[in-house]
């Protein structure tokens, strides 16, 4: 794999695991250090909440062209979550990618598994709340759902926090600051796998060679 080419990360955990604000406030870091890293924006049918800009927080479309999308192959993954749709463009992820860009997305573990099947070099992170109770409190702050669907966010989250073997790491999101250095030290640990370090590692191993050599 061309070791100039962005690094695809999963960010995945319930609704109101805080993984948004994980990425962002890492993205803001990376971008600090000189970096260029992208935050993948979904498609999704979901209608937009309060404050929410169409570009911005997602790619708002209806249905049909959604499913158009779908039959077209434009998916890097997509899913059906609380009765709405939504879905990672494959060539903004891969345009992104090519140029170097570092890539978060920003999805659920159908999403995820999707994405592990087609690009099984991307890292995968998946972002735990530490308790039923603050898990239920945060969604209740945020104000974005009735009881009902609150209930069913907190149901919905026993299985999705079932598949955290499937991924690479795990991170409790407990104290935000303590999160935000654990995503963002693997980010820069993945920079650190063989293949990313080829060429800098095979560089030294030819002057080691050549030393050896002379001293023969």
């Amino acid at each position: 794999m061309d070791a100039t080419r962005g690094e695809l990360f999963i960010v995945a955990s319930p609704s109101g695991g805080g993984k948004t604000t994980l990425i962002r406030r890492v993205m803001q870091e990376l971008a600090a250090q000189g970096r260029e890293p992208h935050f993948s924006i979904s498609h999704t049918t979901r209608p937009p909440r309060p404050a929410e800009r169409h570009g911005v927080d997602y790619h708002f479309v209806d249905r049909a062209s959604f499913q158009r999308m779908v039959v077209a192959g434009e998916f890097l993954e997509f899913a059906e979550v609380h009765s709405n749709l939504y879905g990672t463009s494959r060539a903004e992820v891969e345009g992104r990618l090519e140029r170097g860009c570092d890539v978060f997305l920003d999805i659920d573990v159908q999403g995820a598994r999707q994405v592990r099947a087609s690009v099984p070099d991307a890292v995968k992170v998946f972002v735990f709340p530490p308790s039923y109770v603050e898990l239920r409190r945060r969604l209740v702050a945020r104000g974005q759902d009735d009881e009902a669907a609150i209930e069913l966010r907190l149901k919905n989250a026993v299985q999705e926090m079932r598949e955290y073997a499937e991924f690479d790491f795990v991170i409790i999101n407990d104290r935000l600051e303590e999160a935000t250095r654990a995503l963002a030290s693997v980010v820069a640990a993945a920079r650190m796998r063989p293949f990313r370090m080829r060429a800098r590692v095979q560089a030294i191993l030819e002057e080691f060679e050549r030393a050896v050599k002379k001293e023969d």
